[in-house]
């Protein structure tokens, strides 16, 4: 299964890495580790995550305040937000 980015997505993605390699070298790129084990869940079980929306689920991402909210269509997971849970949870709506 492919996994494509929403472009805000992938801005919010590496805003994030960004942010946690400021606080401390390795952050961000445990970061983006705990990122791709969270998508690396999404493809092997799509359907386990809890609907947000219509056809969108959020999964969380372990050790960071992140979702991921994505949809499946067909064989891609197209990821609309890298969210940080403390955010406005209806702020990505503009992005379907």
């Amino acid at each position: 299964m492919n996994v494509l980015f929403h472009s805000d997505a992938e801005l919010e993605f590496n805003a994030a890495i960004d942010y946690y390699e400021a606080i401390d070298d390795g952050l961000g790129y445990d970061f983006s580790l705990e990122i791709a084990s969270t998508i690396t869940r999404i493809i092997d079980f799509p359907k386990a995550w809890l609907v947000v929306e219509g056809e969108f689920r959020r999964a969380l991402v372990r050790r960071f305040p992140y979702g991921i909210l994505y949809t499946e269509e067909q064989d891609i997971i197209y990821v609309v937000a890298v969210m940080h849970l403390h955010r406005d949870p209806e702020y990505w709506k503009h992005r379907k």
